[in-house]
């Protein structure tokens, strides 16, 4: 039982799988690395039984399968910055090293970030960038949707009551990828995102773009793909674009006045960073 005031709340933890998507299936709320849902109910009682899933192991692994590299949603940061993968998840990885402390980064899982769905989330961008999708698994099965079908709006998200989301899957990039992420805060450490961007792109020999994804964090309800601006960018040079290109496809963006910058400053920290975003994935070739 976890006792907060004069409230018990049931705590239970399954040690496998079926378990709990049967206590899931009963109601209740999900503990992952509890670096989110701990902070929020900080003089806020919960109210449902807590279903920490934390032992479950088979939602630990980071496995390349055939056609996807498939993250279990218990999959913490750290070891997403430590695993060795493609240069496509370059920025991903990056991103991983920014998600809090390096205690958050031990505890904190990849599932239970977009779960929260918060339009700050390190993690998000990276993976709109990488065609990411969620698998979401109930006692009656399992379906798969886009990622960006699965964020529907400021901390929200389409998963259903009876659900848990089990992993997160990336297909394999285009050869070569190269990716990278930018993040603006009000100090180097420890701080939540003003605006982030994560890039993916893939060029030819002559350093034209063959592929390329931009995302955008911490500048509207749910991070945005900028489709517009990828289609304009395919088939110039890395190198051959400047701040009016970036800019005039920001208007799918709509960042707020808020205690850590005006919407104004986000508009146009946004075009900085995502002109250093895709400098980075060209600055090796």
């Amino acid at each position: 039982m976890l006792r907060e005031g004069a409230m018990s709340v049931d705590y239970l933890a399954p040690a496998d799988m079926a378990a709990a998507l049967e206590m899931r299936g009963a109601g209740g709320t999900v503990l992952a690395g509890g670096t989110d849902l701990f902070p929020q109910h900080v003089g806020r009682p919960m109210t449902q039984p807590v279903i920490d899933i934390g032992g479950v192991q088979e939602l630990r692994d980071i496995v390349d399968t055939p056609d996807a590299y498939r993250f279990g949603a218990l999959a913490r940061w750290a070891d997403v910055a430590d695993t060795d993968l493609p240069s496509c998840f370059d920025g991903l990885r990056a991103a991983a090293r920014e998600v809090g402390s390096v205690q958050v980064q031990n505890s904190g899982t990849i599932g239970g970030n977009l779960c929260n769905a918060s339009p700050a989330a390190d993690g998000i961008p990276p993976l709109l960038s990488l065609d990411a999708s969620v698998e979401l698994t109930s006692t009656v099965g399992t379906r798969v949707l886009r990622l960006d079908e699965f964020l529907t709006g400021y901390r929200a998200t389409a998963l259903r009551p009876d659900e848990l989301l089990t992993a997160v899957l990336v297909p394999r990039g285009p050869d070569g990828a190269r990716s990278s992420f930018r993040k603006l805060g009000l100090r180097g450490y420890l701080v939540i995102s003003v605006v982030m961007v994560a890039a993916v792109v893939a060029a030819s020999s002559d350093g034209r773009i063959t592929d390329v994804r931009l995302a955008v964090g911490a500048c509207s309800p749910v991070a945005q793909r900028l489709p517009s601006l990828e289609a304009e960018l395919v088939d110039r040079r890395i190198d051959d674009f400047d701040a009016a290109v970036i800019a005039r496809h920001l208007g799918a963006l709509t960042p707020i006045d808020d205690v850590r910058a005006t919407a104004a400053y986000r508009f146009e920290a946004a075009s900085v960073l995502v002109h250093r975003a895709l400098q980075a994935c060209g600055s090796e070739r």
